[in-house]
């Protein structure tokens, strides 16, 4: 597939992250331009990627073939508003951003589009992220394609066929990695506590982690209920953790905060 040029509004991790991977996978950088009002930030990407840099967001996007909206929810409008003067017709919008929804965009943007929102989660900074997609019936092939192109170089993609479901690939993969962060981060306070060196506990901990991950990976065929028992001796200790885990109705309280993931991420679609 031919590279477009592309036009990155806002210049935070997020941007970096699809900016790093789009070079390392041989994207040209004389194609990639990255606008924010902060010149340091603006300097640093220049610096470390060989891209065009702007100030102002309509310099970088006049000529862009593809336009990444990359700014915080309660910035959208107004910056959707700075572009809303140019001809939006023959360009293709991205959008990261959550709550803000195909419908608010062609009101701030005031004119029809292309566009197709984007949910990465953070490990997309390491290669090893999870994009959900949405587009619109009026977004070609070429297009998803296009969006395909940019974000698989953050790691793997998956396409929602209806756009209210890209508020359950925030809670299953956008805000999934706190939550494993979080368990983590108690399984090393309770090893430090019982007296264990902190720097060891950790490493423990995160190569435990990848392991098991990488264990469903390779084991598609293998449920995850199974993969658990495979470790679960009967009578052992680590049935007596996982005893302890069900008492605490654990199932019931990732359910929980899903759930409530979920109903912000709503909530945010009538606030922006």
């Amino acid at each position: 597939m031919s590279q477009k040029s592309v036009c990155f509004i806002g210049a935070g991790n997020m941007t970096r992250s699809i900016v790093s991977g789009l070079i390392n996978s041989g994207y040209a950088p004389q194609l990639i331009s990255v606008t924010n009002p902060s010149q340091p930030k603006l300097q640093s990407m220049a610096t470390e990627f060989g891209v065009h840099t702007f100030q102002n967001n309509l310099d970088g996007a006049t000529l862009a073939d593809i336009i990444v909206l990359s700014v915080k929810p309660q910035l959208m409008q107004a910056v959707c508003e700075q572009l809303s003067g140019l001809d939006l017709s023959k360009k293709l919008i991205l959008t990261i951003a959550a709550g803000v929804t195909t419908q608010r965009y062609r009101d701030y943007l005031k004119q029809p589009i292309k566009l197709i929102r984007t949910m990465p989660n953070t490990p997309t900074q390491i290669g090893m992220g999870l994009t959900g997609l949405f587009a619109s019936e009026d977004v070609s092939y070429e297009h998803k394609r296009l969006a395909e192109q940019l974000m698989k170089t953050g790691g793997e993609i998956v396409w929602v066929e209806q756009e209210h479901e890209l508020n359950d690939v925030i809670a299953l993969a956008g805000s999934s990695p706190a939550y494993f962060f979080l368990f983590m981060e108690a399984m090393v306070e309770s090893a430090t506590k019982k007296g264990m060196d902190e720097h060891k506990a950790r490493q423990m901990a995160q190569q435990a982690a990848l392991g098991a991950a990488q264990m469903v990976k390779h084991n598609s065929e293998i449920s995850l209920a199974q993969l658990r028992l495979n470790v679960t001796s009967k009578g052992g200790t680590t049935a007596q953790a996982i005893e302890t885990f069900e008492k605490g109705n654990l199932r019931d309280l990732v359910d929980n905060a899903m759930t409530n993931c979920i109903a912000r991420a709503e909530e945010m679609t009538e606030q922006f």
